[in-house]
């Protein structure tokens, strides 16, 4: 199935497995790129040594095109940039809109570049900056998220944009493929349905946690770091959902040390991490301390497999996900029931 999306990255089906902190790793990546569709190694947790090495492992896998994911507004950006180019990397995605002139960058070393956008005005601003396609992800997808419902905003940033639009939020099959079509997009991105398959190097533990759940189990919350935040309601959850000020702060102090043991960040640096993922709003230094070290309490599920001690951020498709299967299986599903949903709807007139 040939769309926008795979003559820009050059990809067999229209599909992309998102970057998702701790789970996107290289086996992760390459069983998706070698499947057919585009697969994004999750940088944000890496050192700038740990990227290098886990691109050219990678690369060890598959032949096929695949992108990394990058922190726009990480310190060391522009060095991560210089290994995607030097390691000829096809694709870089952002969670956050990256500068114009990071986007100048990559594009002139020949990078696709595909920010993820939450609203139609980022999506305009993106594509003004010259960025070549984007992902739009609606309120159902796992993560930091939105309120608007991909249905709603999908067609509006197809009608706002004239670049490639990619669907994410709320896909796990072929017939959302095809709705996604629908709307106008060029492809869609599954992040939640990627995490759950044999090729996923999260813990068997935490991925029976996902398979358990229902729709109503994936909750948001602003408990962890003061945004909206998509994910399996756990202990965890509930506990920074109960505990006051003070604990919250203890709380936050403890793991935010773990994180910087483990990171090497110094407590300035990861003070200044917290308050740049604020995002202008009004967080209690504890929240600025538990955004700054959110990726140790991904780490404590995706990798410890510590569903007590950490979060599962999730979409809501885990609710409607019942099965384990290799990407190969994954993708070959997807377009195989896209190809009978096209074939069983009418022909125009």
């Amino acid at each position: 199935m040939e769309t926008a999306l795979t003559r820009l990255t050059g990809v067999r089906h229209p599909i992309v497995q998102t970057g998702m902190g701790w789970v996107a790793g290289p086996r992760l990546v390459s069983a998706s790129a070698n499947a057919g569709a585009l697969g994004i190694l999750a940088s944000a947790t890496m050192t700038l040594d740990e990227l290098r090495a886990a691109v050219r492992e990678v690369k060890s896998r598959t032949d096929r095109p695949f992108g990394v994911n990058l922190r726009a507004d990480a310190a060391d950006a522009g060095e991560r940039v210089r290994i995607l180019v030097d390691e000829g990397v096809r694709v870089a995605s952002f969670a956050l809109a990256p500068s114009r002139e990071l986007i100048a960058g990559l594009k002139d070393a020949g990078v696709v570049v595909i920010p993820s956008i939450g609203a139609r005005r980022h999506a305009e601003k993106v594509a003004a900056w010259g960025a070549d396609a984007v992902i739009v992800q609606g309120g159902e997808g796992g993560g930091h998220t939105g309120e608007v419902a991909t249905g709603v905003l999908l067609p509006q940033v197809v009608d706002a944009v004239g670049i490639p639009v990619i669907a994410a939020g709320g896909f796990h099959d072929g017939r959302g493929l095809v709705a996604a079509l629908s709307y106008g997009a060029a492809g869609i991105a599954m992040g939640t349905r990627f995490l759950l398959t044999s090729d996923s190097t999260v813990p068997d533990a935490v991925k029976a946690r996902y398979l358990a759940a229902t729709v109503k189990d994936v909750t948001v919350t602003t408990a962890v770091d003061g945004l909206p935040h998509r994910m399996l309601r756990t202990e965890m959850v509930a506990a920074l959902e109960r505990a006051g000020r003070l604990r919250a702060l203890a709380q936050a102090v403890r793991r935010a040390a773990g994180f910087r043991r483990m990171s090497g960040l110094s407590w300035p640096r990861m003070v200044r991490d917290g308050l740049a993922m604020r995002h202008g709003k009004d967080l209690s230094w504890s929240q600025v301390l538990l955004a700054a070290n959110t990726p140790m309490l991904l780490r404590a599920s995706m990798v410890e497999g510590r569903t007590d001690l950490g979060i599962m951020a999730s979409g809501q498709v885990a609710g409607v996900i019942e099965d384990l299967p290799s990407c190969a299986e994954l993708v070959r599903r997807v377009m195989a029931e896209a190809e009978d949903v096209l074939r069983g709807l009418p022909s125009p007139d």
